[in-house]
């Protein structure tokens, strides 16, 4: 069988990598030393997580992408918590800030909704990460499937994405 390029299939360079491999990447390169782990198991809902990996909702980070007057960012969440787009457009003072439609957030990253981390983007990514994250020694984050994820405490999330810290939460 005769594998195409992506540059011949017209198709951006990330679709044809492993987005597991990607994120595992990222990190080593901003100087992450834990460890992925993958499962059989799905983790695409916070329940499925929190199941699988055995900790708490709260443990569990949700990354949404948002798009804030038309620039794509990132709103790092404990599991439960849902956003606040107000408070998001206030902190930015931004116009206009909407959640990306799944198809948005798989053109913008080549990550699936389910398995969104908070790194490994082909472009640099604003992120925000709300202040309850900081309520917990380690959180879990995805990376890059819905069958893979990584632990990292709240303050080297902060570092890895260059974040700010803000109370985004409805």
């Amino acid at each position: 069988m005769e594998v195409q390029s992506a540059m011949v299939k017209g198709l951006p360079a990330w679709e044809e990598s492993d987005p597991v491999a990607r994120v595992e990447t990222a990190l080593r390169k901003l100087g992450y030393e834990g460890e992925i782990f993958r499962s059989e198991a799905t983790i695409f809902t916070v329940e499925d997580a929190s199941r699988v990996i055995g900790a708490k909702p709260e443990e569990i980070l949700k990354t949404i992408v948002l798009i804030a007057d038309e620039e794509p960012l990132l709103a790092l969440m404990r599991g439960p918590n849902k956003i606040h787009t107000g408070k998001v457009k206030r902190f930015l003072s931004a116009r206009k800030v909407r959640m990306a439609s799944p198809d948005k957030v798989y053109d913008l990253s080549g990550f699936r909704i389910g398995g969104v981390p908070p790194v490994g983007y082909p472009q640099d990514l604003r992120a925000i990460l709300d202040e309850d994250l900081f309520l917990h020694r380690t959180v879990w984050a995805a990376a890059g499937t819905d069958h893979a994820f990584f632990p990292v405490s709240p303050e080297e999330l902060q570092r890895l994405t260059r974040g700010d810290r803000a109370d985004i939460r409805q």
